[in-house]
C-alpha cells in the first residue's frame, strides 16, 4: 500500500513536565511518513524549548516538525489551527501527556486505506491515579453514546476534519460534538481492536469535582442538541459521570 503523509497535532500550554513523553511516542512510531505540529498557547515555562530540543531527532528520522507558540482562544481553537496547518492526508490529535503505542499511526493509516474509512479509532488504556489501568474498548454506537469512543486514538481524513472544525463553544465536549457531526454526515468509521494510546486520567474530561462534572454535562447536552439527539441520550452520560466520581 502507498503510505500517505500523516499529520499529528499536539496542543500544549505550560506542559514542560509531560511534553517530552508525548513527543518521544511520536518520534518512536514505525510509520514512514509523518508530520508533527505542536501548537503552543504561548507557554511561560520550558515547553517550547523542550520541543525544539527534539528537532534534530525528528529530522534525522525524516519526520517533519513544526512548533508554533502564540496566544489562542483555547484548546479547540488551537486544534483547529493545527488542523488548518496540516499538510498530511490523515490527521490525528494527541494531547500532551498522552502517548502513542509504537504502531499506532501505522495501524490507523493502513486500516483507513484498506477499509476505505474516513475515520478510525481504537482502544484506549486509561491510567488511574492509583496505578490501575482501565481499557476502554472501541466501538461505534448506534445511539450516539461516547462510552466506546476514544478521541485520543482517532484519525480522520484531512479533508473531513477541515470540513468539520471544532465549534469552540467553551465547553469540554466540542471534540465529541465534532465526532457526532461527522458520524451523522455518513462518513465511514472503522474501529481498531488494539490499544493505540495511553491516557493519563485527571484532565478536563475526567476531573473529579462537582462543578467540573456539571460543566461537562452542560457541554455534552449542547453537543447532543446541536446534532439532533434526544435528551434521553444524556441518561448514559450521567451514569458515566457518576462512575468517574466512584473510580477517581
Amino acid at each position: 500500500m502507498k503510505a500517505p503523509l500523516v499529520t499529528i497535532v499536539t496542543v500544549s500550554y505550560n506542559s514542560e513536565a509531560v511534553i517530552a513523553a508525548t513527543m518521544e511516542s511520536v518520534l518512536n512510531q514505525t510509520y514512514p511518513k509523518l508530520e508533527y505540529i505542536i501548537v503552543d498557547g504561548k507557554s511561560s515555562d520550558r515547553t517550547t524549548e523542550i520541543a525544539e530540543g527534539y528537532r534534530e531527532a525528528f529530522e534525522k528520522k525524516g519526520y517533519k516538525l513544526r512548533v508554533i507558540s502564540e496566544p489562542d482562544g483555547g484548546i479547540y481553537d488551537a486544534m483547529n489551527k493545527g488542523i488548518r496547518m496540516a499538510t498530511g492526508e490523515i490527521i490525528g490529535l494527541l494531547n500532551t501527556g498522552d502517548t502513542y503505542v509504537k504502531r499506532a499511526v501505522f495501524l490507523s493509516a493502513m486500516t483507513m486505506i484498506r477499509e476505505g474509512a474516513d475515520i478510525t479509532f481504537g482502544d484506549l488504556a486509561m491510567h488511574r491515579s492509583n496505578g490501575g489501568v482501565l481499557i476502554k474498548k472501541a466501538r461505534v454506537s448506534k445511539t450516539g453514546s461516547s462510552r466506546h469512543w476514544n478521541h485520543p486514538t482517532m484519525f480522520v481524513r484531512a479533508d473531513v476534519y477541515k470540513a468539520h472544525p471544532f465549534r469552540c463553544t467553551g465547553g469540554v465536549a466540542d471534540d465529541f460534538c465534532c465526532y457526532l457531526e461527522m458520524k451523522n454526515m455518513g462518513h465511514k468509521i472503522v474501529t481498531i481492536p488494539r490499544v493505540l494510546v495511553h491516557y493519563e486520567m485527571g484532565g478536563a474530561s475526567s476531573k473529579k469535582d462537582l462543578r467540573t462534572a456539571v460543566e461537562r454535562t452542560k457541554s455534552r447536552y449542547e453537543a447532543y442538541r446541536y446534532n439532533g439527539y434526544s435528551i434521553f441520550n444524556m441518561a448514559e452520560y450521567v451514569l458515566t459521570e457518576v462512575g468517574k466520581f466512584l473510580l477517581g
